[in-house]
C-alpha cells in the first residue's frame, strides 16, 4: 500500500488554503457596470473568509485517484459560490435571521435584504457559469464524459435532491419543534450539510477516473463527514462563543430548532462524532493510494473548535 510522505500539517493546510483562496479569486467577476452593487455583494460574501472545506475536499479527493492538475479548478470555485449563496440566503431574516457570518457582518447586513437575495441568486448562476468552463480544459474525450458526470453530481446535490431539499425539511422542522424525529433530523443533515460535501468529494473523484465501486464508497465517506460537521456544529452552538466562532452561537436555541445535541444529548452526540469521524477515516485509508492530508483534514474538520 502506497503512502505519501509524512508533512507538517498545520503548514500544508496554510499553503494549500491560500492556494485554494488565490483559484476562488480569479474566477470572481469584476465589479463594474449597472450590475456592480450586485457583484460588490456576491463578491463580499464569498471573500469573507471560512475554512473552504469543499474545494480543499474536491481538490484532495481528486489528487488521491490521480487526476490531472487544473481540470478541477472551475468546479472547486463553483461549489464555494454555491455554498457561500446557501450562507447568504440561510442568514435573512426570513430564514435564521443572522446578523455575523465568519467573524464579520452577514451580506443583508451590509447590504439590504433585497439586494442579498440577488447577490444569492448570483452566486448560484455564476457557479454554473464557472463549472461548464471545464470543458475550455478537456484534452480528450474521456475529460469531456467526466466534466458531465461531475455538473450532473454538482446540479443533483445542490438541488431539491440535495441541499434545497435538506433547507426545506429544516424550515418545517421548525413548525413541530420537538416533535422532530431522529429520522427527519438524519435527512436535514445528510442532504443540507451532507450533500455539498459529498459533492465535493465525488466531483473529484470521479474528474480524476474513480471507478463506480470507489464512488460509492466516497460518497458514504462524505456523508459520515457532513454528519459529523453538522452534529460538531451543533455542539460548537451551544459550547462556543461569537469571538470563537465568527458568527452568533445560541442561534438554534433561539430559532427553536431540533438538533443532535437536543434529541440525543451532548455526550452521546460527541460520542457519534467520533464514531463517523472513524468509520469516514477507515474508509479513506482504504484506498490503495492513500492521501494523509486528506485523511489529517477530515480529522481535523470535524474535531474542531470553530
Amino acid at each position: 500500500m502506497k503512502m505519501v510522505k509524512s508533512m507538517n500539517y498545520k503548514d500544508e493546510m496554510e499553503k494549500k488554503a491560500e492556494n485554494i483562496e488565490a483559484t476562488i479569486r480569479s474566477y470572481l467577476p469584476e465589479e463594474e457596470g449597472y450590475q456592480k452593487t450586485v457583484i460588490e455583494a456576491m463578491n463580499y460574501s464569498i471573500l469573507a473568509g471560512g475554512k473552504r472545506l469543499r474545494p480543499m475536499l474536491l481538490q484532495e479527493t481528486y489528487r488521491m485517484f490521480g487526476g490531472r492538475a487544473g481540470l478541477e479548478e472551475p468546479f472547486m470555485a463553483a461549489l464555494e459560490m454555491i455554498h457561500t449563496y446557501s450562507l447568504v440566503h440561510d442568514d435573512l431574516p426570513c430564514m435564521d435571521d443572522d446578523e455575523y457570518r465568519r467573524g464579520r457582518k452577514t451580506t443583508h447586513a451590509v447590504y439590504g435584504e433585497g439586494m442579498a437575495v440577488l447577490a444569492g441568486d448570483a452566486l448560484l448562476n455564476y457557479a454554473f457559469e464557472t463549472a461548464v468552463s471545464a470543458f475550455s480544459r478537456i484534452i480528450d474525450k474521456q475529460e469531456m464524459e467526466k466534466v458531465s458526470a461531475a455538473l450532473s453530481i454538482l446540479a443533483n446535490k445542490a438541488g431539491i435532491f440535495g441541499m434545497i431539499g435538506g433547507q426545506t425539511a429544516d424550515i418545517e422542522a421548525e413548525d413541530i419543534g420537538s416533535e422532530v424525529t431522529e429520522d427527519q433530523l438524519l435527512f436535514i443533515y445528510g442532504y443540507k450539510t451532507a450533500a455539498l460535501i459529498q459533492s465535493a468529494m465525488m466531483i473529484g473523484a470521479t474528474l480524476a477516473g474513480a471507478s463506480e465501486e470507489e464512488l460509492v464508497r466516497i460518497e458514504k465517506c462524505a456523508y459520515n463527514v457532513g454528519i459529523a460537521f453538522q452534529i460538531q456544529d451543533d455542539i460548537l452552538d451551544i459550547t462556543s462563543s461569537l469571538e470563537v466562532l465568527g458568527k452568533q452561537t445560541g442561534s438554534d436555541e433561539k430559532n427553536h430548532k431540533a438538533t443532535y445535541v437536543v434529541l440525543k444529548g451532548m455526550e452521546q452526540s460527541k460520542r457519534e462524532v467520533k464514531r463517523l469521524s472513524e468509520e469516514a477515516a477507515d474508509i479513506l485509508s482504504s484506498f490503495e493510494n492513500r492521501n494523509e492530508f486528506l485523511e489529517n483534514l477530515i480529522r481535523q474538520l470535524i474535531t474542531r473548535e470553530k
